[in-house]
C-alpha cells in the first residue's frame, strides 16, 4: 500500500476504500468522470482505465509493483490519462470493458488494465501486467510504451478495431447473448444437470479442476431438479459438495464464514478474502441442504456463518452489512509486509503452545503438520497450517476449547482490511439469507438484524418521492444509480422478509421498487431487463446479462422476484414478464444451460408452478403461527409462496378450523385438507418432497 505520508491525487476525495488505497501513488489518478474525458480530449491522450476492489489480492500487488513505482508512474502520466474504478461501486462500467476483454484475450479478472480512446472505446486490455519482462512475457512499462507507439503510429487500424469490437458487443449484449429464443421444455433441466454431472468431482465434491469456486447458483438448481425427479446423484452432488467445503480450509473452523474459493482440488488452501455475497448465498444453500437431508452438521454451518456476518460485516451504527474482508493482512502488529492469509494460518508451535494440553487432539482433527501443511504456490503460507477438519476425527470438548483459545489469540493479530462500503444488491442478498435462515433454525437474533437491514437501506438508499434507488452508501453518502441486480436483490430480501414476519409493509415497500426496475431496465421490444438504465452517457452499452457467476444475474433475480412478488401481491402480469425473460436467454439455456443455473430455476417455477402455503386466523395467535412457520421452513419446499390469508386477495376466503390458526397447502389452486397442528401439516409438506 501506498504510505500516507506521500503527496495525495484526485483519488483522496473519494468515499472508495479501493479508490483510497490508491490515493497517494505517484500515478497522477482520475476517478472515472468528466474532467478525466475532458482532459484526453484536449491532449489527444489514451486513457488507461484500471479496474479492481479494495480486497484484491493481484489489485495489491501490481499496486506495490508498479502504481508506486515513481519511475512507472511517471512512463503513464507521461504518456496516458489514468482513470481509477472501483469495479463494486460501477459494475456498469466494469461490466463494458470486462466483456472486451473476454472478447479480446480469451479471459478476464482483476486488476483490469485497458486501454481507452478519449470517446471511451477500448482499443487493447489485458489484466495483470509484471513490472519487468520476464520469461518472455513483457513488463507493464514495455506494455505501456508499446501502447502508445500503437496509438500514434496506426491510429486509423486502431480505432476501426476498437469500434467493430463495440459494435459486436452492442449487438449481443442488447438480443439476448445474441442467440435466437427457442422453444424450451423440460429437456433443457436436465440437460444442465447432465452437464454438472459429468464435471462433478465424486471424491472431493465440486465442479471442474482446481481452482474450485462455491457457486452457490449450481446447489439451487441442483435442488430443485433432484426435487423434480428423484434422482438421488442430485442431492448428492449438492450434500457431497458442501460438506467437503465446510471440512476444507475454505471454511474459517474458527470464526465462521467462507474464504473466496480453494485454489486446490481438495479444498485446502483457500483464497483467504470473505465476500458478503458468498455468505449469503452459502447460508442459502446450506439451508435448502439441511432442509432436504435433516444434516445436522449443515445447519451448523448455518449457525456459524450467519454469527460471522453479524459479528464482523455489520455496521454496529446503521445495521448496514459491509462488503469484505482481504486476503491479506501484515504479518505481525506493526509490520509494514503483508502476506494473503497471514490472519488465519497458524505454526504448529503457535497452536501447541496456545492450547497446552488440548492440542494433540486438535492437531490431529485440523491435520495439522509440524513443518506446515499447506501447498503454497507463492511460498507465503510456509511452515503455515491452515485449518481443515477430519471427518473421522469425533468432536469433543478439547476441540470446543481449543477452537475458543485460538480464536482468542487470532483476535489479537492484525485484522484483514475491512471494506466498509454498503452495497445494496449484497445487501438485499444477505438480508433475505438472514430471514429465511432465522426461521429455520428458530434464531430470532438473525431476522432482527435482516430487518433493520432492511430499514437502513430502505431509509438510506431508496427516495419514495423521486422512486429512485442509489447502490452505494460510505461515510455518510448514499451514490450511484442503483443498476438492475440491486432493484431485483432488494425485491427478493422484502419478500423474504414478508414471508419470515407477517409484515405486509414489507410487501407494500417492495411494490414500487419492482415497478422501477421495470420502468428502468425493462426491455419492451425482446424480454429480459438491462443492466443498467441507459441514462449514463459515460458507460458505453447497454447489455443484459444471463451469467450467474459468483453472483446471479440480474436477469436471474428480476425474474425470481417478479414470480414470488408477482404471487404475493397480486400482479401476475410480473410473472408474466419472467416468462418473456426466458424466452429472450432461451437460446443461450439450450446451448449452454450451465451457464445460468439461477435462470433455470425460474424456468422449473414456469414448469411446475408454484406451491402456495396460506395461514389464515388471527394474527393475535403468534405462538401458535410461530409454530407451524418453524414447521415450514423444517421443509425443502421449490417454489414456495408463503402468505396470511388476509393479505393476498386469492386467499382472503380461506376459513379458520376450530377458530385457530390454519394452513393451506395449495397446488395449481387445489389445497390439501387443512391443517390446524404440526403433525397434520408435515404430512401435507412431505407429500410435496418427500424425504431422500
Amino acid at each position: 500500500m501506498s504510505d500516507p505520508t506521500q503527496h495525495k491525487n484526485r483519488l483522496a476525495a473519494e468515499k472508495s476504500p479501493y479508490l483510497l488505497q490508491h490515493a497517494h501513488n505517484p500515478v497522477d489518478w482520475y476517478p472515472w468522470g468528466d474532467e478525466a474525458f475532458a482532459r484526453a480530449r484536449s491532449e489527444d491522450k489514451p486513457i488507461f482505465l484500471s479496474i479492481g476492489y479494495s480486497t484484491c489480492h493481484w489489485c495489491h500487488v501490481m499496486e506495490r509493483e508498479s502504481f508506486e513505482s515513481a519511475e512507472i508512474a511517471a512512463l503513464m502520466n507521461q504518456l496516458f490519462v489514468c482513470v481509477k474504478v472501483d469495479r463494486e461501486e460501477r459494475p456498469d462500467v466494469d461490466r463494458v470493458y470486462m466483456s472486451f476483454v473476454q472478447a479480446t484475450t480469451g479471459g478476464g479478472g482483476w486488476p483490469m488494465s485497458v486501454w481507452l480512446t478519449p470517446e471511451l472505446k477500448p482499443f487493447y486490455g489485458g489484466t495483470y501486467f509484471p513490472p519487468r519482462d520476464a520469461y518472455g512475457r513483457p513488463g507493464f512499462p514495455t506494455v505501456l510504451e508499446a501502447i502508445s507507439r500503437t496509438w500514434r503510429d496506426k491510429r486509423p487500424e486502431v480505432l476501426a478495431s476498437s469500434e467493430a469490437i463495440v459494435e459486436r458487443l452492442r449487438e449481443i449484449g442488447s438480443a439476448g447473448g445474441g442467440r435466437s429464443p427457442e422453444l424450451l421444455d423440460q429437456g433443457v433441466l436436465g440437460d444442465g444437470a447432465k452437464v454438472f454431472a459429468r464435471v462433478f468431482d465424486e471424491a472431493e465434491g465440486g465442479f471442474g479442476k482446481a481452482p474450485k469456486f462455491p457457486r452457490p447458483v449450481t446447489h439451487a438448481f441442483l435442488m430443485r431438479e433432484w426435487a423434480r425427479t428423484r434422482d438421488p446423484k442430485l442431492l448428492d452432488m449438492v450434500r457431497t459438495t458442501l460438506r467437503k467445503m465446510a471440512e476444507g480450509g475454505m471454511y474459517d473452523h474458527l470464526g465462521g464464514g467462507f474464504h473466496r474459493y480453494s485454489v486446490d482440488r481438495f479444498w485446502h488452501v483457500p483464497h483467504f478474502e470473505k465476500m458478503l455475497y458468498d455468505q449469503a448465498q452459502l447460508v442459502d444453500a446450506y439451508v435448502e441442504a439441511w432442509q432436504a437431508t435433516g444434516d445436522a452438521s449443515l445447519l451448523r454451518v448455518v449457525r456459524e456463518t450467519c454469527e460471522y456476518v453479524l459479528r464482523d460485516l455489520t455496521d454496529p451504527a446503521t445495521g448496514g452489512f459491509w462488503s469484505a474482508e482481504d486476503a491479506d493482512s501484515p504479518v505481525a502488529p506493526g509490520a509494514h509486509e503483508r502476506a494473503e492469509g497471514a490472519f488465519y494460518v497458524f505454526s504448529a508451535a503457535e497452536i501447541d503452545d496456545v492450547c497446552g494440553t488440548d492440542a494433540p487432539a486438535f492437531m490431529r482433527a485440523y491435520a495439522i503438520e509440524p513443518d506446515g501443511n499447506a501447498d503454497d504456490p507463492h511460498g507465503e503460507l510456509t511452515g503455515k497450517n491452515v485449518l481443515h477438519r477430519q471427518p473421522d476425527e469425533p468432536e469433543s470438548e478439547a476441540l470446543v476449547r481449543a477452537r475458543a483459545a485460538l480464536l482468542a489469540h487470532r483476535n489479537q493479530r492484525p485484522r484483514p482490511h475491512l471494506d466498509d462500503k454498503v452495497l445494496c444488491s449484497w445487501n438485499g442478498l444477505m438480508i433475505a439469507a438472514l430471514a429465511r435462515a432465522s426461521v429455520a433454525a428458530r434464531e430470532p437474533r438473525w431476522l432482527a438484524a435482516a430487518v433493520r437491514a432492511a430499514d437502513f437501506v430502505l431509509t438510506t438508499l431508496w427516495d419514495e418521492r423521486t422512486r429512485t434507488l442509489r447502490r452505494r452508501f460510505r461515510a455518510g453518502e448514499a451514490a450511484f444509480e442503483a443498476h438492475l441486480d440491486d432493484h431485483a436483490a432488494l425485491a427478493l430480501a422484502l419478500a423474504s422478509l414478508y414471508e419470515a414476519t407477517f409484515d405486509r409493509r414489507w410487501l407494500d415497500a417492495a411494490v414500487p421498487i419492482v415497478e422501477a426496475m421495470n420502468e428502468r431496465f425493462l426491455d419492451d421490444a425482446q424480454g429480459g431487463w438491462f443492466a443498467t438504465s441507459g441514462r449514463d452517457a459515460s458507460v458505453l452499452l447497454r447489455l443484459k446479462e444471463d451469467y450467474d457467476g459468483a453472483e446471479p444475474s440480474g436477469n436471474s433475480l428480476a425474474s425470481l422476484a417478479s414470480l414470488r412478488l408477482g404471487e404475493l401481491c397480486a400482479r401476475p402480469e410480473w410473472g408474466k414478464l419472467a416468462e418473456r425473460c426466458v424466452s429472450a436467454f432461451s437460446g443461450r439455456l439450450r446451448e449452454e444451460p450451465h451457464a445460468a443455473p439461477l435462470l433455470l430455476v425460474v424456468f422449473d417455477w414456469l414448469l411446475g408452478g408454484p406451491t402456495h402455503i396460506v395461514l389464515a386466523g388471527a394474527e393475535s395467535d403468534a405462538a401458535r403461527a410461530h409454530e407451524l412457520e418453524s414447521e415450514i421452513a423444517s421443509h425443502f419446499i421449490p417454489r414456495r409462496v408463503l402468505a396470511r390469508a388476509q393479505h393476498v386477495p386469492w386467499a382472503a376466503e380461506m376459513f379458520t378450523v376450530s377458530d385457530t390458526v390454519t394452513t393451506y397447502v395449495c397446488r395449481d389452486r387445489a389445497c390439501d385438507r387443512p391443517s390446524i397442528d404440526v403433525l397434520s401439516l408435515n404430512e401435507s409438506l412431505s407429500r410435496l418432497v418427500p424425504a431422500p
